[in-house]
Order: C-alpha cells, then sequence, then structure tokens
C-alpha cells in the first residue's frame, strides 16, 4: 500500500514551478462547463498493481452506467514514480481532475494549493462522510480544510506467526502487552522456535509515533516536531536491550525486514516470528506463507493508535468539472454496488455500512480477521493525530537512516538520536 516516493526536493521543485503556472491554469477554468456535445470527461489517476486498476476501471465504468454524460481518461501505474507523475501533472496543463494521494504527501499539496478544499460539499451533503468514522475523515483535514476523502480505514498491526508459536506451545502475543513485556516474550518464544522472536521497529515510523502517543507525545504538533532527542534516544535504547536480549535478529536480517516490500517481511520470510505492518497487509502476508498468521494491536495502550487513511481521493482545485468530480468520489465511497467492487483492495471501505458488507460477503479469512481485528481496536481509539507535515517523508527515510547506524552498532542510541532528530527538524522546517 506504500508508494515509493521521490526525494522532496525533486517534489518541491516541481511544484514550485507548477505555482508559477497555476494562475494560468486556474484562470482557464471555471465552474463546471461541459463539453458542447453536453459529455463530461474526467481525467482519474491513482497508483496501485493491476487488480487494483481491474477493480477500479469496474467501479468507473459503474458510474458511468448510472451517469452516461460522464465517462473517464484513466491512468495509472506503479507505486514507482507515482508522485514524481503527479507532481509533474500537477504543474503543468494536464493535472488530473481527481487524483490518488496518502498521508505521506497530502499536507505537501493542500498547503500549495493543488486539492480542493472539500469542506462546502461535506456540509452540504453532497460529499457523505456521516457513515465514516470521525477520526478517518478528520485524518484528511489540513490547515482546516477537508482536502482528501479517506478512502480506506487501517491502523497498525503486528503480525505473528500462530503455527510456529503453537507447535512450540508458546504464547501468543495479546493486546494490551507492555512494550517490555513484549520484548520479553520475545526473547522465550524466539528461543523456543529458534527464530528471532519480533522483527525490530526502531526504524518503523509508525511503531515510534504510537509509541510516543503513549509516552504523551506526538510526531508532530502542527508544522514543528512533537518529541524530543531525549525521546528518541529513549526508543533507541529500548531497541538496543532488545538486541543484546538476542529478542530480534541480526542486523542484517533486520535490515531486510526495513524494506517496504511485503514479501520481505520477515513474519514471511521465516527469520522472525512477527513483523510490524498496517493491519490491512494481513491478507497480503497471509499469501506469502503456508503458515496461519495473527493480528494484534502494538504493544501499549491500544486507544493511542488511530483510524488511519490508508489513502485518499483529492480533487485539483483548478478542475473544471469539480462538482462532478466530488459526486464521482461521494459515488465510489458510498455506493454499495462501488463498494463490493473496489472491497478492502484500498483499505478497509471508509463506509462502515459497506465494510460490513463487505466483510459478510468475502470468504477470504484472513480478511475477516482483519475487519474483526480493526473494528475491535476502533471501539477504543483515542482522538487522532493532525496529518503528517511537509517534510514526514523525509522524517521517514531519516528514521530508517538513523536507526540502522544503531542496529549496526556504527552509532551509539545517542548518537543516532542526535542524528535522526537534526535532520528531522531540518525536514519539517523547509
Amino acid at each position: 500500500m506504500t508508494a515509493t516516493h521521490p526525494p522532496r526536493r525533486v517534489l518541491l521543485r516541481t511544484l514550485v514551478a507548477g505555482m508559477l503556472a497555476l494562475p494560468l491554469v486556474l484562470g482557464a477554468c471555471g465552474g463546471d462547463d461541459s463539453g458542447d456535445d453536453g459529455k463530461t470527461e474526467l481525467s482519474f489517476f491513482w497508483w496501485g498493481g493491476e487488480a487494483r486498476a481491474e477493480l477500479t476501471e469496474k467501479a468507473l465504468a459503474l458510474y458511468t452506467a448510472k451517469h452516461p454524460d460522464v465517462t473517464f481518461k484513466k491512468t495509472w501505474q506503479a507505486n514507482q514514480g507515482y508522485f514524481d507523475k503527479l507532481a509533474t501533472l500537477t504543474a503543468g496543463d494536464d493535472a488530473p481532475d481527481i487524483f490518488q494521494i496518502d498521508d505521506n504527501f497530502l499536507a505537501e499539496y493542500a498547503t500549495r494549493n493543488v486539492t480542493l478544499d472539500l469542506t462546502s460539499y461535506q456540509t452540504s451533503g453532497k460529499l457523505d462522510t456521516s457513515k465514516f468514522p470521525e477520526g478517518l475523515w478528520k485524518y484528511g483535514v489540513v490547515d482546516g480544510k477537508l482536502a482528501g476523502v479517506a478512502f480506506g480505514e487501517n491502523t497498525q498491526g503486528l503480525v505473528f506467526n500462530k503455527s510456529k508459536l503453537e507447535a512450540a506451545k508458546q504464547p501468543l502475543p495479546e493486546t494490551g502487552m507492555s512494550w517490555e513485556d513484549f520484548i520479553a516474550w520475545a526473547g522465550k518464544a524466539g528461543a523456543a522456535t529458534k527464530l528471532a522472536g519480533t522483527m525490530d521497529p526502531s526504524a518503523d515510523y509508525k511503531a515510534f509515533w504510537v509509541w510516543l502517543r503513549q509516552q504523551g507525545k506526538e510526531m508532530y504538533n502542527g508544522n514543528q516536531l512533537g518529541f524530543t532527542q531525549a525521546d528518541v534516544q529513549a526508543w533507541f535504547e529500548l531497541w538496543k536491550g532488545a538486541r543484546d536480549a538476542k529478542a530480534t535478529p541480526t542486523a542484517d536480517v533486520i535490515h531486510e525486514g526495513n524494506a517496504t516490500d511485503i514479501t520481505k517481511q520477515l513474519v514471511v520470510t521465516n527469520k522472525a516470528l512477527t513483523s510490524w505492518v498496517w493491519a490491512n497487509q494481513m491478507p497480503e502476508l497471509q499469501k506469502n506463507t503456508q503458515d496461519e498468521l495473527g493480528l494484534v494491536a502494538y504493544p501499549g495502550d491500544a486507544s493511542k493508535q488511530w483510524p488511519r487513511a490508508s489513502m485518499y481521493f483529492s480533487v485539483f482545485r483548478g478542475s473544471e468539472h469539480s462538482d462532478v468530480a466530488v459526486d464521482v468520489i461521494n459515488f465510489l465511497a458510498n455506493d454499495p454496488e462501488a463498494g463490493k467492487l473496489l472491497g478492502t483492495d484500498r483499505g478497509l471501505p471508509s463506509n462502515t455500512e459497506i465494510r460490513a458488507a463487505v466483510a459478510a460477503s468475502t470468504d477470504n479469512a484472513s480478511m475477516k480477521q482483519t475487519i474483526a481485528t480493526i473494528d475491535e481496536l476502533a471501539k477504543n481509539y483515542g482522538p487522532s493525530p493532525s496529518v503528517p507535515p511537509r517534510g514526514h517523508s523525509t522524517v521517514r527515510n531519516e528514521l530508517i537512516k538513523a536507526a540502522e547506524e544503531a542496529q549496526y552498532g556504527r552509532a551509539t542510541p545517542a548518537k543516532a538520536a542526535e542524528q535522526f532528530f537534526a535532520a528531522s527538524q531540518a525536514a519539517v522546517s523547509r
């Protein structure tokens, strides 16, 4: 689900150029003028594999079947290079009316007025979010404006190898375990199964973020960091202790697990009993192993997890057909037929009624388990954090770099924390 993103400087350079050209684009736009024949063609751009493309095209065809005057210019591609192309499109005269985006870049585009503010459509009911979890749709608000519509709910998930643990007669991890108890469990379970008990998630921003919230902090406070260098050092020291206790694999194996490719997660490559992922990745993980997997929340207070939008659809602010574009997004989010077509490919459907229908109709056991687990966690969610600010993608990359310095023993937790904190401050202040 996670795209591979270009260096932030590339995005900024392209977007800045786009802002120079944007008045020309907007000057040519207005209202919802259709062609002379009364037809409207909307450009629709997204990333994903062939399966997502097929499902999306079917859902758009369904819209056209119900609205014959609206057709689509559809463009999709794999994750690699998507944001390079989106930056180029939004900077020129060929910006898509509707485009897919995630929380790594939503604030980047929203603060540069690339995305249309959807608040008035939501207020009028033309964009219906009444059946969305409140924290989910709010996770699309940037600077008080609704910049994107969440197209799938997700949350952090700890996936574990149930088969191997049961074969070794080891207890399964449980939601609510403290971090210290979890690491102790991983050491014992690892020794019993002859596998590392857990992937080391010190380079994983979502694990760090949940841990911070449990300490009363945030990853970000507005456009500033919400944590201190001392917080980072404590996080790195926690996992140095886990490595020293042999609860995690070696640094080279941890490096493999730091890859975002689902097929390389240690829980399916048989190099660790647990992996730290987004919960909606559970079905895809299950496809890559013959062992039965289980899913629980991250350690600590599970109420500090939140309903994260797995991705969004946004409307280009300069679209000539903004009203129709919003209607398309509303249809994809709330029409029962469209919901069943799209399934959980982009995460659990944001509309909880459609989500229930998808759960009832699927025969995929791991998908049912994922939906049930996320719905159970949702009962205790606290407030969602704000959408990450500009620079978030750089912060993520810097955490991996600093954590790996500590994982390989090239830097102490204190030195690695100093490196990460300085780089992160620079990233969000640009």
